[in-house]
């Protein structure tokens, strides 16, 4: 109360003082009027034109910033008139620069990069800055007792540019931001190579973003003489890996090289051999995986997770993926010589590569090699590195019982819950995704149960921190877990403002013509040629005709809605005839302003990631037909954001995927809305022999889809 009261207090004396106010000479009249509009626009900020800015959750911090924004803000106004040291050029020069700090603060705002509570501070800093350009001394000092944000405003308004301490304030002022967004560092040393704070940057640098320093020192550049001239040790460790040949293969043991773990020597042991070179790098992750648990984060780390990803699938994953059709003492001899460990971060490191029966033999591969096959001790083995990817997989893939059978129930109960924890600290939202997606392939209920417990239990932490990123990914979770349950009243399109996840309208699959363009990729393997042939004789049938093109085929209804599926041909893959005739059809459906808004890929997963680069941002349903095109659900996303995606987490068949596409088709012929959970429920009776359509997740279940398309909706807009 007495707080308010106070505030009431200012506002009637600023109201006295308002009475007061100095005449302002005509002359200058405009320069105040930009400050009273530049005041309005900040006013009208939180979407009010009402003389009060609500720039937080805070009821009293507003008071505070709305007082600064217009009786601080006359009051300076009104100093600078009655000022009789100023001359008249000097005043407009600071009613001038006090319009252009309230300028770039009304469109920093607006562009996130201030907050509103950043106000306040802003018009204090300009004050003092103003007082120490009039005695001639330097801004420096303000510019480093407040934000960068604020510091980099002054040093923009005309009436510090030819202050006294300027060029030092603006150096210190970009120092000052290298220390706080380290990314940048090179951005500022590019446009300024020969600045005095150039080799401290430098040297910032080296422990930061090793990345950055190893592909400049490869450059002919001033930053990269710079780093080649330096005399800090770590710099040079870089720069002369930087200097070899094969200093890639060396880079990402940076960390242990520097602090004299490893040599280059016994390196050079290793590099020439697959199998030697890809298990020094699974022990170093390894080591890295304990050092970070210890909160020691090793240099170049990143790079070392990408060299181990790059080699587990160049070196192994290829090699069995592309003998799929061999016996496997032909396709897994490649793997055999690797350990449970060299076996799991095959797993976890290929994650979109693998095929689903190279990741089923791989899996069983584990636990064939192990002594004493617990999955505790195996995760123990790898000190828990990327453990979440491998539950969200063995989820996906159907092994997630199997995994969590082999270890003590009250242990898998604490492993679970650390699954669904911890979310908010990560630097990305892949945890929270492989958690959403798991949750949706898991059956047994008591599991699902503690997940969402764990779930909710983090959402009141994440409210109680007022951490918005967290609360926005436990509250999206719990809501969307919440929304399976056939008694939810939850509307997750209309809590997050999605498209509808349970249905996709008729129309809005119609083009302006008012037809439905279908696009289907075959491609030309033996199993290519027979999903195009059984395609063909499904609609061989009353209601659909077919067109046939050199390169591709035109299948539409002759009767009902106008629904036309333009297939490539399978043509023989040997040759590349089949991507020729797929990019035929392409060229053709571009030339005639065709876009479909169903995709449907016809393949083996290898070739999915072809299929996908070919999907438009418009695109509204996608059919992957392939095994394990579940596992990529968020390559789909990434082009076509809001698509409803069909996939299977295991084996794609021609016995699902023909009836499954003829329903789709059918329904829409008709003209009625593709209902989801309704054609599942039919599709289930008609396939109900068929155990592979249990793999097949529908649209609404597929929670990591949901969870990407709400975040992006709710954090970005």
């Amino acid at each position: 109360m007495s707080k308010n009261l106070l505030f009431l207090l200012l506002v009637l004396l600023s109201l006295h003082t308002f009475a007061q106010r100095p005449v302002v000479p005509l002359m200058r009249k405009i320069f105040h009027e930009n400050v009273d509009k530049s005041q309005k626009g900040i006013d009208k900020l939180d979407r009010k034109e009402d003389h009060f800015f609500n720039a937080t959750n805070d009821p009293e911090v507003n008071q505070q910033i709305t007082y600064a924004l217009f009786n601080k803000v006359d009051q300076l106004q009104d100093n600078i008139e009655a000022d009789n040291s100023l001359d008249a050029n000097q005043k407009v020069k600071f009613i001038r620069s006090l319009n252009e700090a309230l300028s770039f603060f009304e469109s920093s705002y607006r562009s996130r990069n201030l907050k509103g509570d950043q106000l306040q501070d802003l018009i204090n800093a300009y004050e003092e800055a103003m007082i120490l350009e009039k005695k001639k001394q330097s801004i420096k000092p303000v510019l480093l007792e407040n934000e960068y944000e604020i510091g980099d405003i002054l040093v923009k308004c005309v009436a510090f540019q030819k202050n006294v301490g300027i060029i030092e304030g603006k150096e210190a002022l970009l120092l000052k931001n290298s220390q706080k967004h380290p990314e940048k560092i090179f951005q500022i040393l590019k446009a300024n190579p020969n600045a005095a704070f150039a080799d401290s940057l430098l040297k910032v640098a080296a422990r930061t973003h090793q990345e950055d320093v190893y592909s400049y020192a490869q450059s002919n550049t001033e930053i990269g003489k710079k780093i080649h001239n330096s005399d800090d040790p770590l710099i040079k460790t870089i720069a002369s890996l930087a200097s070899l040949k094969e200093g890639r293969l060396y880079f990402p043991f940076l960390d242990n090289l520097y602090k004299g773990r490893v040599t280059r020597e016994e390196i050079d042991k290793s590099k020439s051999d697959e199998f030697k070179y890809y298990r020094l790098l699974v022990n170093t992750q390894i080591d890295y995986a304990e050092r970070l648990r210890k909160r020691d984060t090793p240099m170049a780390m990143a790079a070392l997770t990408e060299m181990l990803r790059r080699k587990a699938i160049e070196s192994f994953i290829n090699v069995i993926n592309g003998l799929h059709d061999e016996p496997d003492i032909i396709r897994m001899k490649k793997v055999e010589p690797l350990n449970p460990q060299e076996l799991y971060y095959l797993c976890v490191m290929a994650e979109t590569e693998i095929y689903t029966s190279s990741y089923l033999k791989v899996y069983e591969r584990i636990f064939q090699r192990m002594k004493n096959p617990n999955s505790d001790s195996l995760l123990m083995s790898v000190n828990f590195d990327h453990f979440k990817k491998f539950i969200k997989m063995a989820a996906n893939y159907n092994t997630l019982d199997n995994f969590l059978v082999r270890m003590e129930k009250a242990n898998a109960e604490i492993l679970m819950r650390s699954f669904a924890g911890g979310l908010e600290k990560t630097g990305s939202l892949e945890d929270a995704v492989d958690v959403a997606d798991s949750y949706a392939s898991i059956s047994d209920q008591a599991l699902r149960k503690l997940i969402l417990e764990e779930v909710q239990s983090n959402l009141q932490q994440q409210n109680k921190d007022e951490n918005k990123r967290g609360l926005a990914i436990y509250d999206l979770l719990n809501s969307i877990f919440l929304s399976l349950d056939s008694t939810s009243t939850i509307d997750i399109s209309k809590k997050f403002g999605i498209p509808p996840i349970y249905i996709v309208n008729n129309n809005s699959l119609k083009d302006a013509k008012g037809k439905i363009v279908i696009q289907q990729f075959f491609f030309g393997d033996k199993d290519g040629l027979y999903s195009y042939n059984q395609f063909k004789s499904l609609y061989n049938t009353p209601g659909w005709k077919m067109v046939n093109k050199p390169d591709w085929i035109e299948v539409s209804s002759t009767k009902g809605i106008p629904v036309i599926i333009y297939a490539n041909k399978p043509l023989d893959e040997k040759e590349g005839l089949d991507d020729k005739a797929q990019e035929n059809l392409g060229e053709y459906l571009s030339d005639n302003e065709l876009t479909p808004t169903i995709v449907i890929h016809r393949g083996h997963s290898y070739h999915v990631a072809s299929t996908i680069k070919q999907l438009f941002r418009t695109t509204k349903v996608v059919f992957l037909g392939s095994c394990g095109g579940y596992q990529n659900i968020n390559r789909v996303l990434d082009i076509s954001p809001y698509a409803h995606i069909i996939a299977s987490k295991q084996t794609g068949t021609g016995a699902v995927n023909g009836p499954m596409i003829m329903s789709i088709t059918e329904t829409l012929r008709q003209g009625k809305d593709l209902n989801w959970p309704e054609m599942w429920k039919n599709l289930g009776k008609k396939l109900k022999d068929n155990n592979m359509f249990e793999d097949y997740v529908p649209p609404y279940k597929n929670l990591g889809a949901l969870f990407i398309m709400a975040y992006n909706k709710v954090m970005v807009g």
